[in-house]
C-alpha cells in the first residue's frame, strides 16, 4: 500500500499574553510545547505572565522537531517534550538543564465514535485486514516514537507500518485526520481526545499500563534562557496542585501518579 507521509510540520509560534499583559515589561520568554501539551501549558503560561508582568510565547509541534529548533537558534527557556526519553536522548549535548515533572502521558487505542469496527484492546488489532491504520511518525513527534515502542514490544511494528494508511507527523495531525474519518484506528496519546470536540467523534479504548506505561512529562529549563530565576519559578507554578489541577483537566494524569518500573 502507497503511504502518504506527512512532512515535518512548520513550528508554529504561538503569543499566549496580549500586549496589555505584556505592557511594562521588556522580558519576553519562550516555551517549546510538545502539542499533546499546548492546551494545560498555555493555560498556565496566561496565569504566570499576568502575574509576573512577562510575556510569553509558545512554540508548538513535534517533540523532536522542537529541541532541533531550540538547538538551532539558541534561544528559549523551557522545552517540555511527550516523553522523557527526548531528555535522555539529547542531555549530553548541555542545552537541557534542571527539570520538573508535570504529569504523565500515556498512549492509548483511539477509534471512531461507538466503535463501530468492534476494536479490542489488543495491540494486535492493528494487524487486522478490514482497518484502515494511521500511525505516527517516529522520527518527527513522541506520539510516534512511544507508538514504534508499543509495537516493537509487541514484535509487530515493521508490518504495522507496512500496512497503515500514512504516517503523520505528531498527535493533532493524527486527530484531524481519525476526526475527518480518513482511519478507523490509531495510537495516540490519550489526552489528545480530549482536544475541542474530538471526544464527540472518536472514543478511547485504554492501553494495560503493562503494554502502555505512562510517560513522564518533563518540562526542562534551558541553559539558553536569559532569566533562569524566573523560568524555575514558572517550573514550580506547572508542578504545582495548581498547575497540576490544570493538567487533569485536560485529561492527564498528574505528577502524583504512581507508576511502576
Amino acid at each position: 500500500m502507497l503511504k502518504k507521509i506527512v512532512g515535518l510540520g512548520v513550528v508554529a509560534m504561538l503569543t499566549l499574553t496580549s500586549p496589555a499583559q505584556a505592557q511594562g515589561s521588556d522580558t519576553e520568554m519562550l516555551l517549546y510545547c510538545g502539542i499533546t501539551m499546548v492546551k494545560p501549558m498555555t493555560e498556565i503560561t496566561k496565569l504566570f505572565a499576568k502575574r509576573e508582568g512577562v510575556r510569553i510565547l509558545v512554540s508548538q509541534g513535534g517533540s523532536e522537531d522542537l529541541y532541533q529548533s531550540a538547538k538551532k537558534t539558541g534561544t528559549g527557556d523551557w522545552y517540555l517534550p511527550g516523553e522523557p526519553s527526548y531528555r535522555d536522548k539529547h542531555l549530553k549535548e548541555g542545552l537541557l538543564g534542571d527539570f520538573v515533572n508535570v504529569g504523565y502521558n500515556q498512549l492509548a487505542m483511539v477509534v471512531q465514535k461507538g466503535n463501530p469496527k468492534q476494536v479490542k484492546s489488543d495491540p494486535q488489532e492493528f494487524l487486522r485486514k478490514d482497518l484502515k491504520v494511521i500511525l505516527g511518525n517516529a522520527e518527527s513527534g513522541s506520539v510516534g516514537q512511544e507508538t514504534k515502542s508499543v509495537l516493537d514490544g509487541m514484535g509487530i511494528y515493521p508490518s504495522v507500518v507496512k500496512a497503515s494508511v500514512f504516517l503523520a507527523p505528531d498527535s493533532r495531525s493524527l486527530m484531524n485526520a481519525m476526526k475527518k474519518g480518513d482511519g478507523d484506528l490509531t495510537l495516540s496519546w490519550r489526552a489528545s481526545v480530549f482536544f475541542g470536540d474530538l471526544s464527540t467523534k472518536l472514543d478511547v479504548i485504554d492501553l494495560s499500563p503493562k503494554v502502555a506505561k505512562p510517560q513522564a512529562l518533563l518540562l526542562n529549563l534551558l541553559k539558553s534562557s536569559k532569566n533562569p530565576e524566573l523560568a524555575r519559578k514558572f517550573m514550580a507554578m506547572a508542578a504545582s496542585e495548581e498547575g497540576q489541577a490544570i493538567f487533569r483537566t485536560h485529561g492527564f494524569l498528574d505528577n502524583k501518579t504512581s507508576v511502576a518500573n
